[in-house]
């Protein structure tokens, strides 16, 4: 960012000089992350330097892999921020190390594949565990919920997962290509696409209105579940994605909350 903001900094020039997008700035000020200094009649957000320099704290802590919602907490004063990144960074190092097991056994796989000598199952799965997100899934849903998904899950099958899987790519893409069209949140081609990623999500799971909606909102709150859509590990980045999903969902659930019974 440049040092010389003016005290009414318009939202347009924000989103430009921080790298964000106009939306994700929208997004912040609905959460109660970053409210604008003041809005104009006419409905634009106006920032000053308080406000610029928040948001430079919240981008901080966004890039170490804090969820915004403990960012809130920081940055308000509820959590103490260096006790926060300390039990994060141990969580990174932990990661880390996880990591560099897995790699140490996925070489070995290709040294004894290419040997063609059989493998040591321990040291085939050497750094491998469970389901990441599981035991957030039990806290948030609850235990009959995952095992419920899990279940469901192995009766696809490795050809069905593989194409849950590459569904739920194509519907990562078929949103970047309709965010590039200039398509928001209630256009019908968009909903359409939420539309399938609904089925794509009850082949796992069922949820309610208020769970299907909040699913969308960790997508935009857990840095995790935004680095799938935006920034996927072994394909394209689609920066927006995961913002666009989100809204979309909401919008998904607003306008016809009787697909889920309700």
């Amino acid at each position: 960012m440049r040092h010389n903001q003016p005290a009414e900094y318009g939202i347009s020039q924000l989103a430009r000089d921080s790298g964000i997008s106009t939306r994700t700035l929208r997004h912040y000020d609905a959460i109660g992350l970053l409210a604008p200094a003041f809005t104009a009649s006419n409905g634009y957000r106006f920032y000053g330097q308080p406000e610029v320099l928040r948001l430079q704290r919240i981008l901080l802590l966004k890039e170490l892999g804090l969820p915004l919602e403990t960012i809130a907490s920081v940055i308000d004063g509820q959590e103490d921020e260096l006790r926060t990144l300390a039990l994060h960074a141990r969580w990174l190092d932990a990661e880390r190390d996880r990591l560099a097991a897995m790699a140490v056994s996925v070489r070995a796989t290709i040294a004894h594949l290419q040997s063609g000598e059989d493998m040591d199952p321990v040291q085939a799965f050497n750094g491998f565990e469970p389901n990441p997100y599981e035991a957030e899934a039990r806290a948030r849903w609850g235990d009959r919920a995952v095992e419920d998904g899990n279940t469901r899950l192995r009766a696809l099958g490795p050809e069905g997962q593989a194409r849950l899987l590459a569904e739920h790519e194509q519907i990562a893409d078929d949103l970047f290509a309709a965010l590039g069209s200039g398509r928001g949140p209630e256009d019908d081609a968009v909903q359409a696409i939420i539309a399938r990623h609904h089925t794509w999500v009850r082949h796992s799971w069922t949820p309610a209105a208020e769970a299907y909606a909040g699913l969308g909102e960790m997508y935009v709150a857990d840095a995790r579940f935004t680095a799938s859509y935006d920034a996927p590990e072994h394909g394209t980045p689609r920066p927006g994605v995961a913002e666009l999903l989100a809204a979309a969902i909401a919008r998904y659930v607003a306008a016809s909350p009787e697909r889920f019974g309700q």
